[in-house]
């Protein structure tokens, strides 16, 4: 019988997963020297979490089930409503705001599998939830722009926009919510034609020329600050969307003082969710391809959706899994180091039990030890030890135990020394 992992999974194996251990501890840096704290959130939630997050359509793309108790739960397809209902759970009463999270994990979706999307895939983002904007935005881009810099990712670009500009041009021309919902799902799929014959003909979502037009130029805005005026002239006669450009002006004056530069206005981001209510932005690597998108966020609304008092909250996700592809597209895949410090060789079975005490004493003091465990031949373990490039050796032999030493051997110079036990450590460490 053959047992295969499910469809959408992958196996990571130990060079990988250092790889990844060593980009999680880097991201974990950047985002505690911001002064965020990490939490954990519950791998399943209730379902009514995602539904009334996202509606009734999502459950589609959730791995949703009823446990013994017929209650309907599902694994969690990403971690920001997660953590907006341990914000209502633990926080909102008792936390002296601006409260400034981290989370680093796997979340789950149903979909079909194809490169760069996994049914398992891991997310690593954060939550700043009551600082005001737009400082609290420009931070948090500050943050995310650090984050992905540190991991030697130097082609990203951070595409910026203002949602409330849209949002202002509906309300001027009287848009419903429904049909909002439905063009803003159009526009973030960053699809020109599509969103053309969206508005076009008898069936346009929109039945207004005017607001068809502007649309249709401000999603083609795209550039540095110069921009601004462009976009000032097309909302020129429709003062509902002059503030949120003013936002937007605030910030990027900001972004200059959290000195943010690898950044593009883009009136065309659109992140299609109705609780996105300011400043949104995603962030590209051009040589990813179909997959350039690795990062997305902004301002949102959430915490009012699940019953909660109305508080501003900025955010993003990365992909973590993007993240690891874009290291290996841009960056010098470096040879890893040996995964120990220390290998104990012990030369026959009768010193087999001090072979095993001296690396228990490394151990103990820090030193990434491994030892000979099934009495192998001497030349076996000299050959061991060069294919894992391990920089040290320990001889344990009858001989030097007679004398209390044992023979240390730099795999690298070739050198070997006597050194008695009690100086191993000493000796290792100054070395």
């Amino acid at each position: 019988m053959e047992f295969l992992r499910p469809r959408g999974t992958r196996d990571f194996l130990f060079d990988e997963m250092r790889r990844r251990k060593e980009a999680e501890s880097t991201l974990r840096r950047i985002f505690e020297n911001y002064g965020y704290q990490e939490i954990k959130t519950p791998l399943f939630e209730e379902l009514k979490l995602f539904t009334t997050k996202s509606g009734e359509e999502i459950v589609d793309q959730l791995y949703n089930f009823k446990d013994k108790s017929d209650r309907e739960l599902t694994l969690r397809p990403e971690i920001t409503a997660p953590v907006a209902r341990l914000y209502l759970n633990e926080l909102e009463k008792t936390s002296t705001k601006p409260i400034k999270l981290y989370y680093y994990g796997s979340c789950f979706r149903y979909e079909r599998p194809q490169k760069g999307r996994f049914r398992q895939f891991w997310q690593f983002g954060c939550e700043l939830i009551g600082a005001k904007t737009p400082q609290g935005e420009a931070e948090v881009i500050a943050l995310c722009s650090d984050a992905i810099k540190s991991l030697g990712i130097t082609t990203a670009d951070v595409n910026i926009n203002h949602l409330g500009i849209i949002r202002g041009l509906f309300k001027h021309f009287n848009i419903t919510s429904e049909t909002q919902r439905e063009i803003m799902v159009v526009i973030d799929k960053g699809d020109k034609d599509l969103l053309i014959e969206s508005l076009s003909g008898d069936d346009a979502i929109i039945k207004n020329n005017e607001l068809n037009q502007i649309l249709l130029k401000l999603i083609d805005l795209v550039g540095d600050k110069s921009i601004i005026s462009e976009v000032e002239e097309l909302i020129a006669p429709y003062d509902e969307a002059k503030d949120a450009l003013n936002e937007l002006k605030s910030l990027i004056d900001l972004l200059e003082a959290f000195k943010v530069d690898n950044y593009t206005l883009n009136l065309g981001v659109a992140r299609g969710l109705d609780y996105y209510t300011g400043i949104v932005f995603e962030i590209y690597v051009p040589e990813l391809g179909a997959q350039k998108q690795i990062c997305g966020g902004g301002s949102y609304s959430l915490v009012k959706i699940f019953g909660g008092q109305e508080v501003e909250s900025t955010g993003f996700a990365l992909g973590f899994d993007r993240l690891m592809n874009a290291t290996e597209e841009l960056c010098e895949v470096k040879e890893l180091p040996s995964h120990l410090d220390v290998y104990v060789a012990p030369i026959s079975k009768d010193v087999h039990r001090k072979a095993f005490e001296i690396t228990q004493m490394l151990r103990e003091n820090g030193i990434k030890t491994d030892v000979d465990l099934n009495a192998k031949k001497f030349k076996k373990l000299m050959n061991y030890a060069d294919k894992i490039k391990v920089p040290k050796m320990i001889i344990v032999g009858a001989n030097d135990l007679s004398e209390g030493k044992v023979t240390v051997k730099d795999m690298v110079s070739g050198e070997q020394s006597q050194i008695e036990i009690d100086n191993i450590i000493n000796h290792l460490k100054e070395e």
